[in-house]
């Protein structure tokens, strides 16, 4: 069974229905015995970083996911859940992460070409940097998916799984033993991103 987290934040209804579409055992839940039972966990999220994180504090789920993280059961963030998982985030202030993964979440303001928009939102090449990544082991190189964000994490070298160009080379998707995170929605990405929700389902514990 797999556990999206509920914490008032993120795309719930959605990322459930993809789930179901590829016939996975999914819950969405704020229970901390169910979440601890589960076999994978998944932590959705949008909006504002520092907002976001105090919810999940405000749960107490944030140590429930940490510890079943450092168990070795398979983790994987969504957008804002894949920036949680950081060390710092940067995004109107600094915020303390979850601190699963070594690095910062930046702003692309000052940082991309001025001719480019932010939020960068739309549909874009994965280049993979881990090609023996488990979330990549039903799609392939230039697989396109969809994103929507205005910050991207940095100084995480020895978790990026694979990148994106826009105006630069963005994390795009992260990948460090048992955990793993995607900046891009896999729940608004057609096909390939239920490929990549059907890898995830695939993964072991360490």
């Amino acid at each position: 069974m797999i556990a999206i987290i509920d914490y008032g934040v993120g795309n719930l209804f959605s990322l459930k229905s993809s789930f179901n579409a590829i016939g996975a055992d999914v819950i969405v839940t704020d229970s901390e015995e169910k979440i601890r039972s589960a076999d994978k966990i998944i932590l959705p999220g949008v909006g504002a970083f520092s907002d976001a994180i105090a919810k999940l504090r405000a749960t107490g789920l944030d140590k429930v996911l940490v510890d079943e993280a450092k168990k070795g059961k398979p983790v994987m963030g969504i957008c804002l859940g894949m920036q949680m998982l950081f060390e710092k985030s940067f995004e109107y202030g600094e915020y303390d992460g979850l601190g699963l993964l070594r690095g910062n979440v930046v702003g692309m303001q000052g940082v991309l070409p001025k001719e480019l928009k932010i939020p960068h939102i739309g549909w874009n090449a994965l280049h993979f940097r881990q090609s023996d990544c488990p979330l990549f082991k039903h799609i392939k190189e230039d697989d396109c998916v969809y994103f929507v964000h205005s910050y991207f994490a940095e100084d995480c070298d020895e978790s990026v799984a694979a990148t994106t160009e826009y105006g630069k080379e963005l994390t795009a998707a992260v990948a460090y033993k048992n955990i793993y995170g995607c900046q891009f929605h896999p729940e608004k990405s057609g096909d390939v991103g239920l490929n990549i929700l059907r890898a995830f389902c695939e993964t072991e514990a360490e």
